[in-house]
């Protein structure tokens, strides 16, 4: 269809640049030319936006890529679409080879535009990365570095980042494919940990049971896998005990405030049920001794 309708203008071309020349007009064969290349060029674009754009949007949703992935591969898919018709009004229009003069141009600036583009073909390349590997997506909580916050775009050079401090972040992708990103809510379920101290005198079964209780009645924490408690550590002053809960559908809200309400109610029950929870304390010891002190007068009386 597209071929009919190109060679249906192309035919044009000729009388179009006699009509011209006849009327004096200068350059006749070239504005020719222009006219056919444009005709060309939209009837083209118009006809691949409409088919291959719709056909490539179901073929993703169908591979069942997220709305975040899809959006940078149909521009993309546009690029191209775009691509293909300047190539084929080109050289339809008698300009020659389209391909031919990219490359005879792209050849003298390839080191140039290389070196230029370095840092931007690294992080569409990460890009890629990301969104076939999906090591986080839009709306989770990722760390990196000393970074956190919640993803808020991702496209094919950078991700943005909304830090909890409500700060933008706008990262390179390579910095989150060549780092280590820790990414706390990618799994449905998310272990919380968190070492209560307890004095030496303090019975260890009775808080163990105290923390379990607490962890039990609380509504965002999970029963399976059940709430764990374990000694970790014999510190200067205390016993650590480490609970560790789980969390269902972790975000960064819920977690905040479920450990928030979590170690709270467990430090009020402590207080009711007479559990200390000691803090450090140093004792200093020792005596003070003189010597040559001979011929020192004594104070007076």
């Amino acid at each position: 269809m597209i071929g009919e309708i190109a060679g249906s203008v192309l035919a044009f071309v000729d009388p179009m640049a006699d009509q011209l020349g006849d009327i004096g007009v200068p350059y006749a064969s070239t504005i020719a030319q222009g006219v056919v290349f444009v005709a060309i060029f939209f009837v083209i674009y118009t006809v691949g936006r409409a088919t291959l754009g719709p056909l490539s949007s179901r073929a993703m949703e169908a591979r069942g890529l997220d709305a975040h992935a899809r959006k940078p591969l149909n521009k993309l898919v546009n690029f191209l679409i775009l691509f293909a018709a300047v190539t084929i009004a080109f050289g339809t229009a008698g300009f020659g080879d389209f391909l031919t003069a990219i490359t005879t141009v792209g050849a003298a600036a390839t080191l140039a535009i290389g070196f230029a583009l370095q840092n931007i073909i690294q992080n569409f390349a990460a890009g890629i990365l990301i969104f076939s590997e999906k090591p986080f997506r839009i709306g989770d909580w990722i760390e990196w570095g000393d970074n956190a916050g919640v993803v808020e775009d991702i496209s094919l050079r950078v991700t943005r980042v909304r830090t909890f401090d409500n700060e933008l972040l706008t990262v390179p992708n390579s910095s989150l494919t060549d780092d280590v990103v820790k990414n706390p809510v990618a799994k449905d379920q998310l272990r919380v940990k968190f070492v209560f101290g307890i004095g030496y005198e303090d019975d260890i079964e009775k808080a163990t049971e105290i923390i379990v209780e607490e962890a039990e009645t609380h509504d965002g924490i999970l029963d399976d896998p059940a709430p764990s408690v374990r000694v970790v550590e014999l510190g200067d002053s205390s016993v650590g005990l480490q609970s560790r809960i789980w969390i269902g559908n972790p975000a960064r809200s819920d977690f905040v405030k479920i450990r928030g309400e979590y170690v709270k109610a467990v430090k009020e029950r402590f207080d009711d049920e007479g559990v200390n929870i000691p803090y450090p304390n140093r004792t200093i010891g020792g005596g003070l001794e003189l010597s040559n002190v001979e011929g020192i007068a004594e104070p007076m009386d």
